[in-house]
């Protein structure tokens, strides 16, 4: 009798709801998609009509593409995403590190530099614009891009430590170590030696 309340329980989690709304949904799915279950995820952002997509729900399903190693596809959910919305930074973002894994570094800082403009306080943001600049050989945007991460973001280890790089490109070595030494200490503090 248990296993066929549980049967019976599991199939009606496992129909659509037919009242729920778009915004339902979507709010569904990131819960889902939080918890990791992808597959949950986007069964549910397919049940809604292509047209109510959030860029949120083009966005996950674009993550969820990556994530399966189906970049072209990742690539085509981030501009479903922008074309829904041009001020959803993130999307800008998660095409912009498409673009820069896959060595395409202009593409990368072209939406690296539109999600900046969406959202100009995400350190992360300058950082990986710092990161794609460097792959280009633009070291002075580079420095002034990292600068800017640091501004938002001081105790950050990797934004120290790629800024002693540039600088010791710069053929800067005093300012370069001081970097380095943020560096060091932010190590130092983050593994308890501080």
């Amino acid at each position: 009798m248990r296993r066929v309340i549980l049967l019976l329980l599991l199939f009606l989690i496992s129909i659509p709801c037919f009242g729920a709304t778009a915004e339902d949904l979507s709010k569904q799915a990131t819960a889902f998609y939080i918890d990791n279950n992808y597959n949950r995820t986007m069964d549910l952002i397919l049940q809604i009509d292509e047209k109510e997509r959030s860029a949120q729900d083009w966005l996950l399903l674009g993550n969820i593409m990556a994530e399966q190693g189906e970049r072209d596809n990742a690539v085509f959910m981030y501009q479903k995403a922008i074309n829904t919305d041009k001020k959803f930074y993130k999307a800008y973002y998660n095409l912009a590190n498409i673009y820069l894994e896959d060595n395409k570094y202009n593409m990368a800082v072209d939406n690296y530099k539109k999600a900046i403009s969406a959202n100009r306080e995400n350190a992360y943001l300058h950082y990986n614009l710092a990161c794609a600049y460097i792959k280009l050989g633009k070291i002075k945007k580079a420095k002034s891009s990292l600068l800017q991460a640091i501004t938002l973001k001081p105790d950050v280890p990797e934004f120290q430590y790629n800024l002693a790089y540039v600088y010791n490109s710069l053929n800067k070595p005093k300012i370069a170590q001081t970097y380095l030494d943020n560096y060091n200490k932010l190590i130092a503090r983050i593994n308890g030696e501080g």
